[in-house]
């Protein structure tokens, strides 16, 4: 007698996960927005899991205040006190676009270690890691404003502008230190390493906030200096940042910071973003 083997009862191997995929709909793909927003978050949660990343943008603000105030108050403005009201809106834009750098060597760390190759693997927005990141390194920068502000109040500094021509003032530097960010994360791409980006930001941002009206008024330096400062874009954020602090800002002062922050984003973030893409 022969006996006929029989299949077992039920679906076949497979098919109950076949049938969930097949009557579930497709989830969208994320938008650019989205995308962009989850590495920042990304950004984020690095700085919880790694605090000392924050050390430059704690430590700098604070130093540069307290340093600059009782270094020099007295021999250029008679009193520590009195030089805080001109000096301190100059240690914001200073504190903020001296941490910009760091958006470069972020990116250029994890380049380093294969985590952009899986991004690209994704499908999402092409650019949205680095866009995370620079919204990341914008609530970096807010933080540097707010360190600077409070030591400064608690020192003595009084902005007559009330809390509108101080937020002006901090949206101003925020925005330029966004578009500045622009020029670190193309060289975090071309550089080699993280100490590269480092070296060559140095050499580009000393000369670019101390060759200005940060520390002292241009109108005491020799006449060629008097020009290079006039030309730097720093010096131009600085006054208005002054100004805005003071309440009396001009619409003429605020475009013109604006537009230098529109000139450097446009020339640097397609560079940058053309780079990603193909790199």
């Amino acid at each position: 007698m022969t006996l006929t083997p029989t299949a077992p009862a039920g679906p076949a191997p497979g098919a109950s996960v076949r049938a969930a995929l097949a009557t579930g709909a497709r989830p969208p793909a994320p938008g650019s927005l989205s995308t962009s927003l989850t590495f920042a978050w990304r950004a984020l949660l690095k700085i919880r899991h790694v605090p000392e990343q924050l050390s430059d943008v704690i430590a700098v603000p604070i130093i540069f205040t307290l340093m600059f105030t009782y270094l020099f108050g007295g021999a250029l403005d008679g009193s520590p006190r009195a030089y805080l009201q001109f000096l301190l809106p100059g240690t914001l834009v200073m504190a903020v676009l001296l941490a910009t750098v760091y958006t470069g060597v972020n990116l250029n760390t994890d380049l380093g270690k294969g985590v952009f190759d899986r991004f690209r693997a994704l499908p999402i927005w092409r650019p949205a890691p680095i866009a995370g990141a620079l919204i990341g390194d914008a609530l970096r920068y807010l933080l540097a404003c707010a360190l600077v502000l409070a030591l400064g109040l608690l020192l003595g500094f009084r902005p007559h502008g009330g809390a509108l021509g101080v937020l002006l003032a901090v949206a101003l530097v925020v925005v330029f230190a966004l578009a500045l960010s622009w020029v670190f994360t193309l060289l975090g791409l071309l550089l080699r390493s993280p100490n590269a980006i480092m070296s060559v930001a140095m050499v580009v941002l000393f000369p670019l906030t101390l060759a200005s009206n940060i520390l002292v008024e241009p109108d005491t330096m020799p006449g060629w200096l008097h020009t290079v400062v006039d030309a730097n874009p720093v010096t131009h954020l600085v006054t208005t940042a002054r100004a805005a602090m003071a309440g009396s800002a001009t619409a003429g002062q605020i475009t013109a910071v604006l537009l230098a922050s529109a000139v450097i984003a446009a020339v640097f973030a397609p560079l940058t973003v053309r780079l990603y893409n193909a790199k």
